[in-house]
């Protein structure tokens, strides 16, 4: 019964919106979880990293490195892509986890054709991208009804996506450094769509406040592709050993070597990680930040890690030899580049550089000089002991940034 003074309708509680069908809720509380359909996509990636690496170590000029890192750039924006739809989509929706399987399969695909992809299988691989980044984009459009705007985002996707997609064809189609004429202004449309905000005719641009993502999610999906990448460095490194002997200089070289991923991990997953994470969770454009420091940001801190997975696998192999021109750029380009993507991502979400980072980024780039009169071995210590020296700072770092970051709340 409505108390004196009130109406029955006033007082009737107000329905929730009804949840759309195939979309992760919004408004519940807490952060999405990660699901087992995303560990599970994750897997291929595991072998794509592997790929990447070993394409390198197989061959080592530099020009195979640039063809890895051109590689690269596709394989993350691969990954990236499906994670802003799994934050959005609800995997446990069957036609969700239906497209998500496929878009593994044609990850897979991809994946295998990597060594071979400016060579005798660009169709495998081109033919597998394309259908991955069309295929999912048109399948998200199409589950949502008109008018939504998630819906939108991706009718804006499948325009770029398709246009990316005939550069990536017709690349496939020819033969030796014509197909990178194609491929790489492919690549770079596809790299400059989100700053573009996905122009579309008639409908101008999308803001990133029209994104709508749930950004601890995000956040938490990017830490785990770094682990992958941390992870495919010590099975590299393992075997690698394993396949040496275990000699006692062997197994001296395998505890450099998992010294500097360990380092690696500890610089990203600290105080700044968790800080990110709950800026994300909690900032007004999200959308913005995932963007910026994520779906960019991250690139420089991946291939960072790829190249000191090589780094250490030559270490492994040859301990006694001085290394040179692309194996001395790995040992000590590796960890700078990693050094320097930290301190970038880490200036975007909290505003401050990572100045101890950069300062042994640019003491590792000073060791050039002498790289190549030193042993692998001698010069890795070199390497281990300056990120050392940072993991030490660190705790001091976050004691001082955290009472900043304290004060100005």
């Amino acid at each position: 019964m409505p108390l004196p003074g009130s109406s029955a309708v006033a007082d009737r509680p107000v329905a929730a919106a009804p949840p759309i069908p195939h979309l992760r809720p919004r408004g519940v509380g807490g952060a999405q979880p990660v699901t087992t359909v995303e560990l599970f996509f994750d897997l291929v990636y595991v072998f794509a990293v592997t790929q990447l690496s070993h394409m390198v170590v197989d061959d080592l000029t530099f020009a195979r490195v640039a063809s890895a890192a051109f590689l690269l750039l596709v394989v993350w924006w691969a990954w990236i892509y499906t994670t802003w739809m799994a934050n959005w989509f609800d995997p446990s929706s069957p036609r969700v986890r239906g497209v998500l399987a496929l878009a593994m399969l044609a990850s897979l695909l991809m994946a295998a054709a990597l060594p071979g992809a400016l060579d005798e299988h660009g169709w495998q691989f081109a033919g597998a991208y394309v259908a991955l980044q069309v295929g999912r984009n048109l399948a998200a459009a199409l589950l949502l009804p008109r008018g939504h705007a998630v819906r939108d985002i991706y009718e804006r996707l499948v325009l770029w996506s398709v246009a990316s997609g005939v550069l990536w064809l017709a690349g496939a189609a020819v033969d030796g450094e014509q197909r990178l004429l194609l491929w790489i202004p492919a690549l770079l449309l596809e790299l400059a769509a989100p700053i573009a905000g996905y122009w579309r005719p008639g409908r101008g641009h999308a803001g990133t406040s029209d994104y709508d993502i749930e950004g601890g999610h995000f956040a938490e999906r990017c830490q785990l592709f770094i682990i992958i990448a941390l992870g495919e460095s010590i099975v590299v490194t393992g075997a690698t050993a394993s396949a040496a002997g275990l000699s006692p200089t062997v197994l001296l070289c395998l505890a450099l070597a998992f010294a500097q991923i360990a380092a690696m991990w500890w610089v990203y997953f600290g105080a700044t990680a968790e800080r990110a994470s709950a800026t994300m969770a909690s900032c007004e454009d999200p959308g913005r930040y995932a963007r910026d420091a994520y779906t960019y940001g991250h690139l420089p801190i991946v291939g960072g890690i790829i190249a000191t997975a090589v780094g250490v696998d030559l270490l492994i192999a040859h301990p006694d030899h001085a290394l040179h021109g692309v194996a001395l750029a790995a040992v000590l380009g590796g960890p700078a580049l990693y050094l320097a993507g930290e301190s970038l991502f880490r200036w975007r979400m909290t505003g401050a550089h990572n100045r101890p980072g950069l300062a042994v980024s640019a003491a590792l780039l000073a060791l050039v000089p002498i790289g190549g009169q030193v042993s692998a071995l001698i010069l890795s210590a070199m390497v281990t002991a300056l990120l050392a020296l940072l993991v030490a700072w660190e705790p001091v770092r976050q004691t001082r940034s955290l009472s900043q970051y304290s004060r100005q709340l």
